[in-house]
């Protein structure tokens, strides 16, 4: 009699099961912004990147170019380019459009902030669905998904108020790899090359994984000259893709040779390496030392172009002067390996690409006799390299914990019926449970907990406390009690000052704006008649301080004795006037004395 009501479920879990992933998305997405309602309520777009981003919509909307993307309030009058792209805006701008039918305009893009990261969930959902169809079992994908939805890094990326471009890219490389093991070579190649176009058209951090998937491509086709079609597909949708994603979506900065973006050095590169492919699989020679010599040449032809013609991209992608570099783009602290970071940090992001890597690796090995080996082949590729990639930076761990999620599920499809079908009751319960935190990497999160290791001391705690505090949005609002001006604040304040307060600010976490960044550390390390100069030439008529912040805490380590020590060990100069504040504010802020400036 179970027999039926469980068949009746497969069988819907198998057919129907895109409209019950955007079922389960559509469940999520009302859970998070329910959940995280004070996030959306006042507008705690938590990262830098997040507060640029609804800047760069809200200057689109009021009126600025499609191709323009300086930004104005930054380092006013002349502003600075960013390197992004439109692309990700426009949800962000829809959802704005839509809401201010309904309400005041500071809730619609409360609204739009706290829906639009849910976006692109469903994308990556429906990929991770799409891959553990096709590899492990049609109805494995509902698993998959409580893995996606456990992980820790990977999800941070799509909660309500993370609105910038890395949880689109995410939803690319879903896509990609379930590109990758698609069993119809042409709908392959055309996922995984539009996909990276897309991701490449938004931003480069997903250009190492993009240039993985095309090896992985060409390997195939090294391998079996039938996998042709799925190569050729794959070039046309990358190279058009690439060519389509620049017209439409390149900035005007974006014109110049520049590296840390779909400029013309790489679209050039994604043009060029998509003819080459697209030639080899068309000549598609019958011997594989031919076609693997071939494969071998064109990526040789590629290497020697990219170097020949554009030499200023060999070193880092940003092109920061050295001082820039040595004083804060090497400090950034998501670009270091993840061996760099503490064990209570780390332990938990890689604990579930590891499980990963022996999942995919056990599936390859088990499809060792079928055709199913060469997708499971390439995904294993994939999600080795993908785990590899963290030791180069710890910023890859979402896209890792992502692309584990089919090994896990892999090796709970495995153990966790066996578990749950044993004749002992203590083995059904715990051991299930046992394994599904194993499996799922939920252990390291648990454990962490509970494990003496790298526990915040008194100080950090402090320092964390004062980051998050000054930048809370009843704190700054407080700001516009003073009419419109520009404030010379820290770096990584700028963005979210101007974001929350009607004033301008000089600088941000952001390459291109490296002149303005140095100006303001050159500022807080220097003397203080040299930050007084300094901030008189960038016009900013008040100071802004917020003691303990973690950025203030690098003035003091490296400049003691400099203009923030001073201030911080209550050193004021005359040219500095206290202003008033709400009584319970972490803030300090000052008024700039032009007329002493002046007599000094």
């Amino acid at each position: 009699m179970n027999k039926a009501p469980r068949g009746r479920l497969d069988d819907a879990i198998v057919r129907h099961w895109v409209a019950l992933t955007l079922a389960v998305w559509l469940g999520v997405t009302i859970w998070y912004v329910w959940s995280d309602w004070n996030l959306v309520r006042w507008l705690s777009l938590g990262d830098t990147d997040d507060n640029m981003r609804l800047m760069q919509v809200r200057a689109w909307l009021g009126g600025q170019g499609w191709y323009d993307l300086r930004n104005y309030r930054l380092n006013p009058p002349q502003g600075f380019d960013i390197h992004w792209s439109r692309i990700v805006d426009l949800p962000i701008a829809g959802l704005i459009l839509f809401f201010r039918l309904f309400t005041s305009n500071a809730w619609a893009e409360r609204l739009a902030c706290g829906i639009a990261p849910l976006l692109p969930l469903s994308i990556a959902m429906l990929g991770v669905a799409a891959t553990v169809r096709r590899l492990i079992d049609p109805r494995a994908w509902p698993l998959a998904l409580v893995f996606l939805l456990g992980t820790s890094a990977t999800m941070l990326m799509f909660l309500p108020e993370r609105i910038d471009h890395h949880g689109w890219q995410l939803a690319m490389l879903s896509l990609t790899v379930a590109g990758l093991c698609d069993g119809k070579g042409v709908r392959g190649g055309l996922m995984v090359g539009l996909a990276s176009a897309v991701s490449l058209a938004i931003g480069l951090e997903m250009l190492p994984y993009c240039a993985m998937a095309g090896a992985i491509l060409a390997l195939r086709w090294v391998w079996d000259r039938s996998e042709a079609p799925r190569l050729q597909a794959y070039a046309l949708s990358l190279g058009g893709g690439s060519a389509i994603g620049f017209a439409a979506f390149a900035s005007y900065a974006n014109y110049a040779m520049r590296c840390d973006a779909l400029t013309p050095v790489w679209l050039a590169v994604m043009v060029a390496a998509g003819a080459l492919l697209f030639l080899l699989a068309w000549v598609n020679p019958q011997a594989r030392a031919i076609r693997a010599g071939l494969a071998v040449l064109a990526g040789a032809a590629i290497a020697a172009g990219f170097v020949h013609f554009f030499p200023q991209c060999l070193g880092r992608p940003e092109g920061v002067s050295p001082e820039l570099q040595k004083n804060w783009l090497d400090n950034v602290r998501e670009a270091k390996p993840i061996y760099k970071h503490p064990f209570r940090l780390g332990f938990p992001i890689a604990a579930l690409p590891i499980v990963g890597v022996f999942g995919v690796i056990l599936g390859a090995w088990r499809a060792r006799r079928s055709p199913a080996l060469i997708g499971w082949s390439a995904v294993a590729l994939f999600v080795t390299f993908a785990c590899l990639m963290l030791l180069w930076q710890v910023r890859a761990g979402p896209a890792a914990q992502l692309l584990a999620v089919p090994g896990a599920t892999l090796l709970g499809w495995i153990v966790l019926p066996w578990l749950l079908n044993h004749r002992l009751l203590a083995v059904r319960v715990g051991g299930t449970v046992a394994a599904f935190l194993i499996v799922s990497g939920l252990f390291a999160g648990l454990i962490i907990k509970y494990l003496p290791v790298d526990r915040p001391n008194a100080y950090t705690k402090r320092v964390n406390r004062s980051t998050g505090s000054c930048v809370r949005y009843t704190v700054l609002k407080a700001l516009d009690r003073y009419p419109a001006q520009t404030i010379f604040t820290f770096v990584d304040l700028g963005p979210r000052l101007i974001t929350v307060t009607h004033h301008d600010a000089i600088a941000g976490p952001y390459h291109r704006n490296g002149a303005a960044i140095l100006d303001v550390q050159h500022a807080f390390g220097g003397s203080a008649d040299q930050a007084h100069a300094i901030i008189r030439r960038h016009g900013a008529m008040m100071l802004l301080l917020c003691p303990n912040h973690s950025e203030s805490t690098n003035y003091r380590a490296r400049d003691p004795g400099g203009f923030y020590d001073q201030l911080a060990h209550g050193e004021v100069p005359a040219w500095l006037t206290p202003l008033p504040l709400p009584k319970d504010s972490p803030l300090r802020l000052f008024r700039v004395d032009a007329g002493i400036a002046e007599q000094r």
